[in-house]
C-alpha cells in the first residue's frame, strides 16, 4: 500500500534536524515517496540536497507568490536562476507557483512571473505545482492560452467539481489534502467524491494544513495516510486502492526529470 506525499515542504525549518527520523517512520508506514515544492531559489539547492540523502524524495524548482514580494529580480532573472538549475539538477517539476488574490503582493507583477513560469514549464517539458487561491478564472485562462504540455497539479484544490474538471480537462491533476477530514469543506469533498480518482493526487502541505483533530500542531507526512483514510471513507473505497492510483497519478506526474 505504497503512497506518494505530492506535496510537502519537508525541508522547512519545522523539521530541522528530524527528517531522516521522521522519513524512516514514513518508509515504514507505507510512505514512499514525496515531492517538496520550490518556494525560492535560495531554497531549490537545500531541497535538491535533502532529497539526495532520502531515497524516494523528489524536488521541484518556482517561485511562490508568498516569496515574490521578497525577490528583488524580474521575470528574465528568476528564468535565468531556473535555467541554471536545471541545468545542474533534476527537478521533477516546476513551481510552487501560481496567483494569490488574498496577499498585497501586485496582481500584475504575480501575474508577470506566473506566466514566465508557465512558458519555462513549456521550454523544459516539465510540469507545473500550482498555488490559486481566488484567481481560478485567470488560471484557467493563463493555462488554456500557454496548453503547457505537461500538464501538473492545482495544490491544495478547493473548490467545486464543476471547476475541478475544468481543470482536468486542461491535463491537471487535483491535489487533495486534509481539508477533506472537516467536515464543514463541503465543496472540496463533494469533489473528492465526483472527480475520477485518476485526476487525484494526495498531499499534506505539511507542515501547514494539518487534519482535523491536530490544529495548532504542524504537520507531518505522515498524515497522507490520514489523508487516504478519508478519501476511502469518502468514496466507498479501499484505502489499498485510493494508494495505488493516487501514487501512480504521482508517477505519472512527476516521471519527467526523474527515475519515479
Amino acid at each position: 500500500m505504497p503512497l506518494f506525499d505530492s506535496h510537502c515542504h519537508f525541508d522547512f525549518s519545522a523539521f530541522s534536524g528530524r527528517q531522516s527520523d521522521i522519513w524512516q517512520q514514513c518508509r515504514t508506514s507505507g510512505i514512499q515517496w514525496l515531492t517538496i515544492p520550490g518556494v525560492c531559489p535560495g531554497q531549490w539547492p537545500k531541497a535538491a540536497a535533502l532529497a539526495g540523502a532520502l531515497p524516494g524524495v523528489f524536488y521541484a524548482c518556482g517561485l511562490h507568490p508568498w516569496w515574490l514580494a521578497d525577490y528583488s529580480g524580474d521575470e528574465d532573472t528568476l528564468a535565468k536562476s531556473i535555467g541554471d538549475f536545471t541545468g545542474h539538477y533534476r527537478p521533477v517539476a516546476l513551481g510552487e507557483c501560481g496567483l494569490d488574490a488574498a496577499i498585497a503582493t501586485d496582481m500584475q507583477r504575480q501575474q508577470r512571473f506566473f506566466e514566465r513560469q508557465i512558458q519555462l514549464a513549456c521550454e523544459l517539458s516539465l510540469p507545473l505545482i500550482i498555488h490559486v487561491r481566488k484567481t481560478h478564472n485567470l488560471t484557467l485562462r493563463l493555462l488554456k492560452k500557454y496548453r503547457p504540455a505537461r500538464g501538473g497539479v492545482i495544490h491544495g484544490f478547493s473548490g467545486s467539481p464543476e471547476l475541478a474538471q475544468q481543470y482536468w480537462r486542461e491535463g491537471f491533476y487535483l491535489g487533495i489534502g486534509g481539508i477533506i477530514t472537516y467536515p464543514r469543506a463541503r465543496k472540496t469533498i463533494a469533489t473528492a467524491k465526483a472527480l475520477p480518482l485518476e485526476a487525484l493526487l494526495l498531499e499534506t502541505d505539511a507542515p501547514d494544513m494539518p487534519p482535523n483533530g491536530e490544529q495548532g500542531k504542524a504537520n507531518s507526512p505522515l498524515n497522507v495516510l490520514k489523508v487516504a483514510e478519508s478519501l476511502a471513507q469518502l468514496r466507498n473505497d479501499s484505502v489499498a486502492n485510493i494508494a495505488r492510483q493516487t501514487s501512480a497519478n504521482a508517477h505519472q506526474l512527476f516521471a519527467s526529470h526523474a527515475d519515479v
